[in-house]
């Protein structure tokens, strides 16, 4: 079974809702609509309070190459443009919006079958048509799509690869738009191959969802060729680009290099959807699956919610707030954060909500660091976790920048290993913000 080689971890899998079919949400009364759920610049606002809008309408202009455009998920009246608090903790502009009825904006509608237009469109229009519906990365990165699908001068892709490996615990939206989604999936897989000019096709899918597996495996035979459905080996973070393009092709990406480097993009199966239904009927991601789970909760599922609506409204729908609620988790517990309030809003890159009991939720007492070098082997970066925590202690972001700090994924693998119960990614990430932050500075 083909997986990456350096470091990883195997935690509980929990994919408690693996058999639940993707529902509905019904719509909230309101949303907050960020117009920063992007990787780059914040769109611009192009409408202001008192106005009317649909849903698919065009809200905010992207600001920049590397930024994408925002669009309402809701027809209604807009209340507001203001900050509003996010999943980060700070707070972001957004367009507040109070629902009424769901009057979709004309430029949403159905065209003729996708498959005409796998011949009928250029690479040119269907990066366009990307581009205009404003689609990001949904695996949690949210790099605006358009880009990576734009390699730079003297780059050339190769293979296209799927990321359907969804190795976080206890998230399976993914493994639902496999099931449920199959054959748009594979249409949409064409479209990116011809709008990056390749002619294979990867899709890595872990090993712990079979069912998956052999619909897209059927798809696949029915549709088309030069594209492969790939099972991976059970192991975490093999969702991440680095591992998941060692795991299925056998390449590495050189340290601090991006995918392109090794003739590779990859996208996830969400924004490969989204990319399908951009192109197909000009819809713009304002919606998407969304993963609420919890080992208290009486009706988890995966939802089909609005880009806006608060996480209280998902979990409500999810049987309600449990009493033994220890934290709310945005995304999975590996690399998620916790969240201060339920008012925070699902954006085009929450993949889950996670409900915590409190008896989990506490942290043990984190004791001195016993050199025993676990997080070192478990580190699918080959990075010294230990070490460049006490860096980070010590602000010291010179050393943590030559320790190759950036190259870090934030998988929480360190953390989950070390038997001391260390907060090694906390500090590490906050590490890497300021280094971040000074590299920039210097540019």
């Amino acid at each position: 079974m083909k997986t990456f080689t350096l470091g990883g971890i195997h935690p509980p899998d929990e994919k408690r809702t693996a058999g639940s079919a993707i529902a509905p949400l019904p719509l909230p009364g309101q949303v907050a609509i960020p117009l920063s759920q992007h990787i780059g610049m914040p769109a611009t606002p192009l409408v202001a309070k008192g106005d009317r809008v649909k849903a698919g309408q065009l809200i905010g202009g992207a600001a920049g190459f590397i930024s994408a455009n925002v669009h309402s998920s809701v027809s209604g009246v807009v209340l507001d443009v203001k900050a509003v608090v996010d999943a980060s903790g700070y707070a972001r502009p957004a367009v507040v919006i109070r629902v009424e009825g769901d009057e979709w904006d004309e430029s949403v509608k159905q065209r003729e079958s996708p498959d005409h237009y796998l011949s009928a469109f250029s690479r040119e229009e269907m990066l366009a048509s990307i581009q205009a519906a404003g689609v990001v990365g949904m695996g949690g990165a949210t790099f605006p799509a358009r880009v990576k699908l734009s390699p730079p001068a003297g780059s050339r892709p190769e293979i296209l690869i799927v990321n359907g490996a969804e190795c976080e615990p206890f998230l399976t939206a993914d493994h639902r738009l496999m099931i449920e989604r199959s054959r748009e999936l594979l249409i949409g897989t064409r479209f990116l191959m011809k709008a990056l000019g390749v002619e294979q096709a990867i899709i890595g899918i872990e090993n712990n969802k079979p069912d998956a597996i052999a619909i897209m495996r059927e798809a696949v035979t029915k549709h088309t060729l030069g594209i492969e459905v790939c099972p991976l080996k059970v192991k975490y973070p093999q969702g991440g680009e680095k591992q998941l393009i060692q795991a299925t092709t056998g390449r590495r990406v050189p340290p601090g290099a991006l995918p392109i480097a090794a003739g590779v993009v990859v996208h996830n199966v969400g924004t490969v959807y989204a990319a399908y239904e951009a192109i197909t009927i000009h819809k713009p991601l304002v919606e998407r699956v969304v993963t609420v789970t919890g080992k208290s909760l009486e009706r988890p599922g995966n939802y089909l919610c609005r880009v806006g609506a608060p996480v209280s409204h998902l979990i409500e729908a999810a049987g309600g707030l449990p009493g033994d609620t220890g934290k709310v988790v945005s995304g999975g517990p590996m690399m998620g954060k916790a969240l201060a309030s339920t008012d925070v809003v699902v954006t085009k890159g929450t993949s889950g909500v996670l409900v915590i009991p409190a008896a989990e939720a506490l942290r043990n007492p984190s004791r001195d660091c016993i050199r025993c070098a676990k997080c070192v082997r478990v580190c699918p970066m080959g990075l010294e976790p230990y070490l460049l925590m006490t860096l980070g202690e010590h602000r010291q972001t010179g050393e943590m920048e030559r320790g190759r700090v950036m190259d870090c994924i934030e998988c929480g693998s360190c953390s989950f290993t070390c038997p001391a119960q260390r907060p090694l990614l906390d500090v590490i990430r906050l590490g890497k913000s300021r280094v971040g932050q000074a590299i920039k500075s210097r540019k």
